[in-house]
Formats: C-alpha cells, structure tokens, sequence
C-alpha cells in the first residue's frame, strides 16, 4: 500500500495536470497542521508555511513521532523550522492533534524504495 502511494506521489509530481493539483491542494493547507509519511518511514507533523512549485515543504513547530516496538511510549523529537524535500513524502494529509493521543503501540515502518519509471 505505501509503495503504490509512493507511485501515485511520484506520478503526481511528474503530471503538469496533476502537479497543479498538488500545489493547489498545498495552498488550502497552509497554516494547517500536516502529518507526513516519509519515504524512509518517519513520521513528521508541523504546521504547513510554505512549499515551492516542486512540492518542497516548510514547516513550522515541526516534531517527528518514532513508535518503537518495544515501547508503548511514543518518542517525540522537537525539530522546529524544518524543510522537506518533496521527492521525500510518501503520504501528507491534515490532522487533528487534539484528537490523536499517539500511543498506541505499532510495528515501525520499513524504508520505501520509489520504483523508477521508464
């Protein structure tokens, strides 16, 4: 499933139809808080600033969650002002902080490999 999301990104990214799409989508969340899947599995949540024509995000009061099998504690990392390369999201969708607790325990998520095209 996140690699078939990974596809449907990459894909995205090199549609000038869809790319317009992404970056219209972008612009209704900005000052929104976001969470994002990484291509390498972390997940990182922060507050949309700003982004570029080729999907490279800003985000404000950023933290990244690492779940650990061996926990039920979630590990919060503070990153502050932080800049993701867009070729590096997997998965971006808005969230409700308020509504999410964050701990649960769950398996890590392994490296995505992006497919090439030809």
């Amino acid at each position: 499933a996140f690699l078939e999301c990974l596809r449907l990104h990459t894909s995205a990214t090199t549609s000038n139809n869809k790319k317009e799409t992404m970056a219209s989508t972008l612009k209704e969340w900005k000052d929104k808080p976001l969470c994002i899947i990484m291509s390498d599995g972390r997940m990182i949540l922060g507050t949309l600033e700003g982004h570029d024509q080729v999907q490279n995000l800003i985000l404000k009061d950023t933290q990244e969650r690492v779940y650990s099998e061996d926990s039920q504690d979630v590990e919060i990392i503070d990153l502050g002002l932080y800049v993701v390369r867009g070729d590096n999201v997997c998965i971006i969708g808005e969230y409700d902080g308020s509504s999410w607790d964050g701990q649960s325990n769950v398996a890590p998520l392994p490296p995505l490999q992006q497919q090439q095209q030809y």
